[in-house]
Parts: structure tokens; sequence; C-alpha cells
């Protein structure tokens, strides 16, 4: 009897761990976008001429590390830089898929001059 409940407890100890390796972890996410926007963009002001480069670097920074975490995902990743200007920025995204193993995360983050939006859609495989 006492295999059998070891045995039972095995199983399901590893059926958690799959799912935690196969789940979409927006804290996880959230993490590494702060991270990637932090070395990329750091304590830079605006500067026109570099949004091409920070953008380009967030976002390749971001893909990087996300496929470090070898989760059976399809990432999608955009940037959005912005000046402190006064100006107003709305955005929206809407997706069709299945909740249970898909997921997204939005930072957004800021300095004295500029705004720095970032989201990452994670889609199962």
């Amino acid at each position: 009897m006492r295999e059998l409940t070891a045995s039972l407890v095995g199983d399901s100890m590893d059926e958690f761990q799959s799912a935690e390796e196969t789940t979409f972890v927006v804290e996880e996410v959230t993490a590494i976008i702060k991270e990637c926007i932090e070395n990329a963009i750091g304590g830079n002001s605006y500067q026109h001429s570099r949004v091409n480069q920070w953008t380009s670097g967030v976002v390749e920074q971001c893909l990087s590390h996300l496929t470090r975490l070898n989760k059976p995902f399809k990432y999608i990743v955009t940037c959005i830089i912005m000046q402190k200007n006064g100006a107003g920025l709305q955005t929206a995204s809407s997706c069709f898929w299945d909740n249970t193993t898909d997921g997204s995360c939005t930072v957004r983050w800021e300095n004295k001059s500029m705004y720095c939006i970032v989201s990452v859609f994670g889609l199962a495989i």
C-alpha cells in the first residue's frame, strides 16, 4: 500500500512540474521585460536618433531571454518608445486564443523624458 501511495504522489508532482514548465508566468515575463528595458535604455534621456536602436535592443533582448526559458511558446514582442511631451497615446490589442495555455504581459516603464511600453504575447505550441 505504501508503494502505491508514493507512486501517486510522485505522479502528481511530475504533473505539477510539467504544468509549471509549460505555463506563461506573467510575473516571470514582467521581470524579464523590466530587465531588458533597463539594459537597453537605462538612464538615457530621450534622443530621437536612438529610438530605433533602443526599440530593437529591447525586443531582441526580450526574445533572447524568453527563448532561454525553454518553454513551448511562440513569442510576439512589441516595443513603443515615446517622448514625454504632453501628447496622448492610446493603444489596444485583441487576441483569439486559449486562456488556459496562452498569455500576455504589458509593462509601462518611464523616466523623466520618455515612456517605453513593451508587450509580450506567448502562444503555446
